[in-house]
């Protein structure tokens, strides 16, 4: 396991889920090689990936981000999973390394550019996107989910040594009626599962942001609470 050093920068930026809100990370230093069992540590303690950046929140005034993982051995499927594992039924997955293609990109830049556009990722780029979902430390991999010939989805998951991390999923923004990214979810947590794992981190929940609200159909789901996980109270 590497060493790690932790820095701050002194500067706040406008918070990306609450409003009024300035916020800071703490940061794992970025010229070290992370290896598995350094990146399963940092997720223990809060940390999430972007990229080579590892960050945890550490703002001034706020903690309202708060990690959370799914305990997948025990994942309760209800009624709205079912149907959306049904609705799915004709989508077919699979497991590659995290490769830049055209076909992945253009899908990456519709989505950005459809259902983000008032966010920090527009405009899309292929460097942005290979800084943030291409670059990564020997641990990443895409759980892809096609039609047919057709992209329709993509998970970017990291392997931990207590779980899989799901870093970002984006999809044919068409498909917005599937929910796909909640498909995702579900067939990654069986995964983990089925690889003898026992979480899934999901990132940050924040209280009071509706677009993390999704977070909390499913269950049972763990908080870091002061240093320690505990189950997250709905």
């Amino acid at each position: 396991m590497n060493k790690i050093l932790l820095f701050q920068p002194p500067e706040t930026h406008d918070c990306s889920y609450l409003p009024d809100q300035q916020a800071r990370s703490l940061y794992a230093d970025p010229r070290v090689e992370l290896d598995e069992e350094t990146l399963t540590l940092l997720s223990l303690n809060g940390f999430r990936r972007s990229g080579r950046l590892v960050y945890r929140p550490n703002c001034p005034d706020c903690n309202a981000c708060i990690a959370v993982r799914l305990r997948v051995r025990e994942l309760q499927l209800k009624r709205s999973h079912k149907r959306n594992i049904k609705r799915n039924a004709d989508l077919t997955l699979e497991i590659g390394l995290p490769i830049v293609s055209d076909e992945i990109y253009s899908m990456y830049e519709r989505y950005i550019s459809q259902r983000h556009a008032d966010g920090d990722m527009f405009p899309p780029s292929i460097q942005q996107f290979t800084d943030f979902l291409g670059s990564d430390f020997g641990t990443t991999r895409y759980l892809i989910a096609r039609k047919g010939d057709q992209l329709i989805a993509c998970m970017v998951f990291d392997l931990l040594g207590d779980g899989l991390s799901s870093v970002y999923c984006f999809y044919e923004p068409d498909e917005e009626p599937r929910s796909p990214g909640t498909y995702l979810i579900i067939r990654l947590s069986q995964i983990a599962s089925a690889l003898n794992l026992p979480y899934n981190y999901l990132g940050y929940y924040v209280r009071g942001c509706r677009k993390m609200e999704y977070k909390l159909h499913f269950s049972p789901m763990e908080q870091l609470c002061e240093g320690r996980w505990q189950l997250l109270s709905p």
